[in-house]
């Protein structure tokens, strides 16, 4: 840092925590010009990564929920640059963008670098496939909006394709097979089982949504949700199950073929339209980069006080970081409710730094889980000291709870009062049941 500029942070990833991290740094050090705030995220937009399966299914109108990250840099004092990390030199203190281009491939901005002080990595996690063959070519994964509108565009034109068609409908041509029965399958799986029939019910006469229509869940642990508690995961079955989703466990996925899925036991289950959602992983550029260690699916391993092991002025946060959990065996998993903690430590922490104070250490608390299934039901549990033991919720009380974490990270982009303002809002209209476009 040359003597007399400010203290630049640069923050990559507009995730939440990312997003969460900068509107707050924004409104504190940035407005009053203790030091300079940077984010970059490849996107212009964001939205909340929990929505992405109603966009998918058609049921949330993406419109309604995307914001602009200029607009947002604008109204809380940070910097935004759109651009792709490619690469990070430690000793020059520089990350590299490469270049943009629009739809039609012309470039936007050159490839370009950006130097910081202390750099805070916060890019997420992508979907991992496990090097699976046909994954890549005929599965949709559900990492960004443009993927689950993607999703929601080809379900639509198969049904419209089926009722337009002379054949009848083939067999799988309207089958859904969604690969992960973790958070993002289920509610996925339980939202199609409503927007599939709704779009049918718009006329598309041909199609019986009782013969012609199925969805399937496969699942390689031995129960849906494996990564909640087992109460939780029974129950969720039990409901998919009375929707009428077939839900198959135990289940290993060897290939994904264009009209269907093969499993390790060599049976075939027909499928045209294939969501994959099992697993996880850190992006790959991040593997190894500039001598950072690096954990085996590509987190930036860090300390207690989320910096990374070997540079302290690069620090990680959420689903990219690999942190430990003192007293578990486990690093603290890869959630929202981690990643909003992340955040607000890193507004503290940042505070540390600026000041030249010793930097505190994080301590993950575990609120519980939630699942949301739609119109259908939520079901979860909740922990913590305020309520003692962990204790299972669902119906109304657990759908009052899921939307609570939505309108938390809410508040953290718009603050408390225009968040509850637009709860009371009247000119305020609901999405619509089902996007057809």
């Amino acid at each position: 840092m040359t003597e007399g500029a400010l203290h630049h942070i640069v923050v990559v990833g507009g995730g939440a925590a990312g997003l969460e991290l900068v509107t707050k740094l924004g409104n504190s050090v940035g407005r009053h010009k203790r030091a300079r705030i940077t984010l970059v995220d490849r996107s212009r937009t964001h939205i909340w990564k929990p929505l992405l399966h109603s966009i998918a299914a058609g049921s949330l109108r993406r419109s309604q929920h995307e914001l602009n990250y200029m607009a947002q840099g604008h109204w809380h004092h940070f910097h935004y640059r759109n651009g792709e990390m490619i690469g990070l030199d430690r000793a020059a203190k520089t990350i590299t963008l490469a270049p943009t281009v629009d739809d039609e491939g012309r470039e936007i901005s050159p490839e370009s670098q950006i130097g910081y002080d202390t750099l805070i990595v916060a890019v997420g996690s992508v979907t991992n496939d496990f090097g699976t063959p046909g994954a890549k070519e005929f599965a949709v994964p559900l990492e960004t909006p443009e993927q689950a509108s993607r999703f929601n565009r080809r379900l639509v034109n198969a049904c419209v394709r089926a009722q337009y068609q002379e054949t009848p409908v083939r067999p799988g041509q309207l089958h859904v097979a969604i690969i992960g029965a973790g958070a993002t399958g289920t509610e996925l799986a339980a939202e199609l089982h409503h927007t599939a029939r709704a779009i049918i019910a718009y006329g598309l006469d041909r199609i019986d949504p009782e013969r012609d229509l199925r969805i399937v869940l496969i699942e390689a642990a031995d129960r849906v949700l494996p990564a909640l508690p087992e109460r939780i995961s029974a129950s969720t079955k039990d409901l998919l199950v009375k929707l009428g989703v077939e839900v198959r466990i135990g289940a290993r996925v060897a290939e994904v073929m264009a009209d269907g899925v093969k499993l390790s036991d060599g049976q075939v289950i027909p499928s045209e339209l294939v969501v994959w959602s099992a697993g996880v992983q850190a992006p790959a550029f991040l593997a190894d980069i500039a001598g950072l260690e690096t954990s085996r699916i590509n987190q930036l391993v860090v300390r207690p006080t989320l910096q990374t092991t070997r540079d302290d002025s690069i620090f990680a946060i959420g689903d990219c970081a690999a942190c430990p959990r003192p007293g578990f065996a486990q690093n603290v998993p890869p959630r929202a409710q981690a990643a909003h903690q992340q955040s607000d430590f890193m507004v503290r922490q940042i505070g540390h730094l600026l000041a030249g104070e010793p930097l505190g250490e994080f301590v993950y608390r575990d609120f519980g889980s939630l699942v949301s299934l739609g119109k259908y039901s939520t079901v979860g549990s909740l922990m913590g000291s305020i309520i003692g033991p962990s204790f299972f919720i669902e119906g109304l009380f657990a759908r009052l709870m899921y939307r609570s974490l939505y309108k938390m990270h809410e508040a953290a982009l718009h603050g408390r009062g225009r968040t509850l303002l637009g709860l009371v809002a009247p000119g305020e209209r609901p999405a619509p049941i089902v996007k057809l476009h």
